[in-house]
């Protein structure tokens, strides 16, 4: 972590043309990887995210203090810097707890109010540790030094300068070495800010289509119009969902925190399926479940490689983690499609009776699925720990949570209704065949909030928790959401078998295979997500044509 975090102030510095890397470009570089913790640090203080970045880039413009360059001429880091970084091992958290406790450091004096622009007592600086004992200085003396500035006299008051000319630009300083203690340069403020552009949040807009969904279904609208609409409505609907999951497991611990989300993981997507499968869609509902484990493991797998890669050149993760999970899916995808390949090998496909195969397929897996959940968040818990996925801001109650987790429950049900009765309108006057629909329109729209989280922490650099929410929610598709469909066609009175159609079984064999390869070293790189999109481009596009 330290690296990715050094190379991130590096680019803060580079940025603002400094010529070193401070403890100002440190916290640049956490707010620019938009760390929870900071953020809630800020928060707490009354201090905006703009705010605390207009006052670090405008600490030291202009100064030059001591450093040790690069090997490759890049900025250097100051010894305070070094320091900081040294005691919190790489460790952002450990960072910003040590700035804390320094009650001269840039961090506190920003909470304060002052910024990086306020005076400090001779020998301070933001994120200073205590001298080594002995006096001695863990970098070489720069040349030359510039002896401590002496205190004169103030010169004679001189007459008040015209409002016009309160904000005026600095010359550029002479090109010399100042000492680091030395004090920043003032920049004086004006008196009145402009005001912040207000940003409302994309759930709040995107939840607009919700009752407009509603009213274009009385009016009678076009069926693609009313798809499209309802497709984008169930989008906030899923990620309120997932966040009130994730504030509930916050509550009730890891134990039944990791059960809740393993069975509202998928809420969204398992109902727009058990109201298609009422409809006697059966074919839209067995390519929305080969399409979200193909989703999870090419789509979404891939664009968290992506985004992490285009930062980090090597993604290094926890291989023994990473290496079960793949097992573990393996596993249920061989499970899942064992009774298509059972129905493409027999002599006399028409003489096996495939729907009460799927059904003793479903039992099996069921309980498949209830030993996978002891194992992993029981007896071998300590492998699938990772890295925790922080939240920002105060948690939920739960009652709260409750209610948005019902009530986005409810509307979810009212959009799947007038989404499903769209589709075969939708089928019939654009061409989309019910594959197309079920294997990349309906797993894009119910696992949308699931996607999003996972490339999010991916950027971070969390691959652990990335790999845990593409390979995991593959896996409760498999053990999990397939019987279920089975078990509620059987109720419904419809005949939900688990006979896929041969693209969808070799693509479930190619992507679980691709997935196993990559996870066997541990380390990953940007291209290999490219290549897991190209292989879902494929597929969509064979889809497509079918």
């Amino acid at each position: 972590m330290s690296e990715v975090l050094l190379a991130a102030a590096r680019r803060e510095a580079e940025r603002l043309g400094h010529p070193f890397i401070g403890t100002e470009h440190l916290l640049l570089a956490l707010l620019a990887e938009s760390d929870l913790r900071l953020a809630q640090v800020l928060s707490e203080a009354g201090v905006s995210l703009d705010e605390a970045r207009a006052r670090l880039e405008q600490g030291r413009r202009g100064r030059r203090p001591p450093t040790r360059p690069g090997a490759d001429g890049a900025p250097g880091l100051t010894t305070h810097a070094r320091r900081a970084l040294d005691a919190a091992g790489g460790d952002p958290a450990r960072l910003l707890a040590g700035m804390q406790a320094d009650a001269g450091s840039i961090l506190n004096r920003l909470l304060r109010g002052r910024g990086a622009r306020s005076e400090e007592a001779p020998g301070s600086e933001a994120g200073a540790a205590p001298a080594p004992a002995g006096g001695e200085q863990d970098t070489p003396p720069p040349s030359p030094r510039r002896e401590p500035r002496q205190k004169v006299p103030k010169p004679a008051p001189t007459p008040p300068r015209p409002p016009r000319e309160a904000v005026r630009t600095r010359s550029p300083r002479p090109a010399a070495e100042p000492d680091e203690d030395d004090e920043p340069p003032f920049v004086p403020r004006l008196a009145v800010q402009p005001r912040r552009p207000v940003r409302v949040p994309w759930r709040l807009l995107l939840l607009l289509l919700v009752p407009l969904t509603v009213v274009l279904n009385q009016m009678g609208a076009a069926p693609a119009l009313l798809f499209i609409v309802a497709c984008l409505g169930v989008l906030p609907l899923a990620s309120y969902m997932g966040e009130a999951t994730e504030h509930l497991s916050a509550r009730t611990g890891p134990t039944i925190g990791g059960l809740l989300n393993a069975t509202f993981g998928n809420a969204a997507e398992l109902i727009i399926a058990l109201i298609a499968l009422r409809a006697g869609l059966i074919d839209l509902v067995k390519a929305s479940i080969t399409g979200s484990i193909l989703g999870n493991l090419l789509l979404i797998l891939g664009l968290s490689l992506l985004a992490g890669g285009l930062k980090t050149p090597v993604l290094r993760f926890n291989r023994t983690a990473a290496g079960m999970s793949a097992a573990m899916l393996a596993l249920a995808v061989v499970g899942l499609v064992f009774p298509a390949l059972l129905h493409q090998i027999h002599p006399r496909p028409e003489e096996l009776n495939a729907f009460r195969m799927s059904e003793a397929a479903a039992i099996i897996l069921g309980v498949t699925y209830l030993c996978s959940l002891l194992f992993s968040l029981k007896t071998h818990k300590r492998l699938f720990s990772g890295e925790p996925h922080v939240m920002g801001g105060r948690i939920w109650s739960t009652g709260r949570s409750v209610a948005v987790l019902a009530v986005a429950t409810g509307l979810v049900v009212l959009q799947s209704e007038i989404l499903v009765h769209a589709v075969q309108e939708v089928t019939r006057t654009l061409g989309w065949s019910e594959l197309f629909l079920g294997l990349i329109v309906i797993p894009l729209i119910g696992n949308a909030a699931e996607h999003a989280t996972a490339i999010l922490v991916a950027r971070k650099g969390q691959m652990d928790l990335a790999l845990n929410i593409a390979l995991g929610s593959s896996t409760q598709i498999a053990l999990l959401v397939a019987p279920v469909l089975v078990g509620a066609g059987l109720i419904m009175g419809q005949r939900m078998d688990l006979v896929f159609q041969p693209l969808e079984v070799i693509g479930l064999g190619m992507a679980t295979i691709v997935t196993a390869i990559i996870t066997l070293d541990g380390e990953s790189h940007w291209f290999e997500g490219v290549q897991l999109l190209a292989v879902y481009g494929l597929l969509a596009a064979a889809a497509w044509f079918i």
